[in-house]
């Protein structure tokens, strides 16, 4: 009992140190790629505790929840990416790590952000508020598409037994897996405000979308977000791995070997999708917002096409 107690600890532990570096990893492949020197890779720990050791501003009019949004953006965040199987499935929590619940914890935390965006009154919170909104309507339910997809494959929306499903080897190429993993790819960079959706450098207010809602705070307040926002990016990369690519991952956690191996394993991908998604967005161009619910809507399309050509064949 304390040893899968432990274990779990390690990997929530484990999620909230990697998270900043990731967002450092990405950002330092985007600097290369400019042929700029760019930030360190432990820059973002550097921000987190400057923003820690200031005082929080907060306006007069500011009701109790754009004080509370922030711990409650966080704290959902870390649990649903905690709930995420990293370097072993079935940890003493697996059971609550189902990919519903988790989608209802992110859209929890999504709704707390976009009510604290339009509490204080400002124009700039409001309009972030109103294209937050705008992009979840059409994510959540790709990302419900997807889901089910997934579990008409595997036979559950738990993680654990999703990630043990794709291990055994039985699952072969499948045209509808294909297509779920593309949707994902679509979501996550919507979901996480990234190019082609949103550029998390700019404060343009006319492209502007995640940083719109959180420019009233500062101090520890917005040192919670920044991190919400980095646990969200390792929480979707981890979740793309879990699902398409769970290899090295250790089925019987509490065995050192396998579990290092998992770590080690785990580590390489989430340095792998870093180094992609500054590549990526190096790539292409931030799209206009009226064309962001055409991208999420291929996302729709393509989660729901996976479950009708599961409906229609098992094996495709």
């Amino acid at each position: 009992m304390i040893e899968a107690l432990l274990v779990q600890l390690v990997q929530m532990t484990l999620i909230l140190v990697v998270s900043p570096l990731l967002t450092g990893l990405v950002r330092k492949v985007k600097a290369r790629l400019q042929r700029r020197r760019g930030p360190s890779l432990i820059q973002p720990y550097r921000d987190l505790r400057r923003l820690l050791g200031k005082e929080a501003v907060v306006a007069e009019n500011a009701s109790w929840l754009f004080r509370v949004a922030p711990y409650f953006v966080f704290a959902s965040t870390w649990v649903a990416a905690a709930l995420i199987p990293t370097f072993a499935a079935n940890l003493m929590f697996s059971w609550s790590g189902d990919l519903i619940a988790i989608t209802a914890m992110l859209g929890s935390a999504r709704f707390a952000l976009a009510l604290a965006g339009m509490d204080i009154g400002t124009s700039f919170g409001g309009i972030g508020s109103s294209r937050e909104m705008m992009i979840a309507s059409l994510a959540e339910p790709a990302m419900l598409m997807i889901v089910f997809s997934v579990a008409l494959i595997a036979g559950s929306t738990q993680l654990s037994t999703i990630a043990e499903y794709m291990l055994n080897g039985e699952v072969g190429l499948r045209v509808s897996l294909a297509l779920a993993l593309v949707a994902l790819v679509i979501v996550a960079m919507a979901e996480n405000g990234r190019i082609p959706v949103d550029n998390p450098a700019t404060h343009l207010e006319l492209t502007m979308v995640h940083e719109a809602m959180v420019l009233e705070y500062s101090g520890r307040h917005l040192a919670m977000i920044e991190l919400a926002a980095a646990l969200k990016l390792t929480l979707y990369i981890a979740m793309i791995a879990c699902v398409f690519l769970p290899i090295g991952m250790s089925t019987n956690p509490g065995q050192p070997v396998p579990d290092a191996i998992g770590a080690v394993a785990w580590l390489a991908k989430m340095t792998v999708g870093g180094i992609a998604l500054g590549i990526a967005e190096m790539s292409v161009a931030k799209m206009r917002v009226f064309r962001v619910p055409n991208f999420l809507g291929a996302a729709l399309m393509l989660g729901l096409l996976g479950v009708l050509l599961l409906f229609v064949s098992r094996g495709m």
